[in-house]
């Protein structure tokens, strides 16, 4: 084998090592359920393309190791498996959105953590204004709850969406970026459940969003043209663009909140 095809299997090995551990994740965090949720990751370098590995499905995620996985090829408007000996998920469409409408995209999670499923599974979204700093840097300020046929113009948008009466997806440029995405999602889901008894929540000052919004951009984060600069480059889920002082950003805006 040459060193190029060694590179790239040992590439893919790795590749399917952390989708295998971002499926067994989800289940320890008890954000799916029996064979519920499903991971993908954009194949890298000549022998990717638009290759994708994908979760089984029918397997609980508790259960996924590497050797699970199938490899999918995008062909026209479907997909088709073309390595592995298990099946694919069929909502496997719905990540194939994902990576059509953003080429920065490399990983798709779908899951269903209780709170934010509840209020995806209410037609509500918890995030119509936003109400803490933090989360308007990793997440933006837009959260939607979205019907499937929706779904391509909400990720050319959003990193996170609430899928109605179905769950949660977070977009990454890596694993690490795609699973805190959905930790971060349930946890702001869970903070504004617990606030509605309360009064609900109250809404940060639109000129502090809109600053937090700018180091969002600066920082690379998100979608071109909304979270991220026309000018900035990815390269393993960080931008080439010098990064803001989120930390001070988000202690003025708690400040003047």
């Amino acid at each position: 084998m040459s060193a190029t095809g060694a590179a790239a299997r040992s590439a893919r090995e790795t590749l399917a090592t952390d989708v295998a551990e971002l499926c067994r994740h989800l289940h320890a965090r008890g954000w799916v359920a029996n064979h519920d949720g499903n991971v993908s990751a954009r194949l890298s370098g000549a022998a990717g393309g638009d290759r994708f590995l994908a979760s089984p499905t029918a397997v609980s995620k508790g259960d996924v190791v590497a050797d699970m996985l199938v490899e999918v090829v995008a062909e026209g408007d479907g997909f088709k498996v073309v390595a592995g000996e298990r099946r694919v998920f069929s909502e496997f469409a719905l990540h194939l959105q994902a990576y059509r409408a953003r080429r920065d995209v490399t990983w798709v999670c779908h899951a269903h953590p209780p709170y934010a499923t509840a209020w995806a599974v209410a037609g509500r979204t918890f995030w119509e204004s936003p109400f803490m700093a933090e989360p308007v840097v990793s997440l933006g300020d837009e959260i939607p709850v979205v019907d499937p046929a929706d779904l391509a113009d909400a990720f050319s948008r959003c990193d996170a969406v609430l899928l109605k009466n179905h769950g949660v997806i977070t977009l990454g440029t890596c694993r690490q970026t795609a699973q805190l995405r959905m930790e971060l999602v349930e946890h702001v889901a869970k903070i504004a459940a617990l606030a509605e008894p309360l009064g609900g929540v109250r809404p940060l000052a639109s000129d502090e969003v809109e600053r937090l919004l700018a180091a969002r951009a600066k920082a690379g984060l998100g979608p071109a043209g909304r979270g991220m600069s026309g000018g900035a480059t990815v390269s393993g889920g960080t931008s080439s663009m010098s990064k803001p002082d989120v930390s001070s950003l988000v202690a003025e805006a708690l400040r003047r909140f």
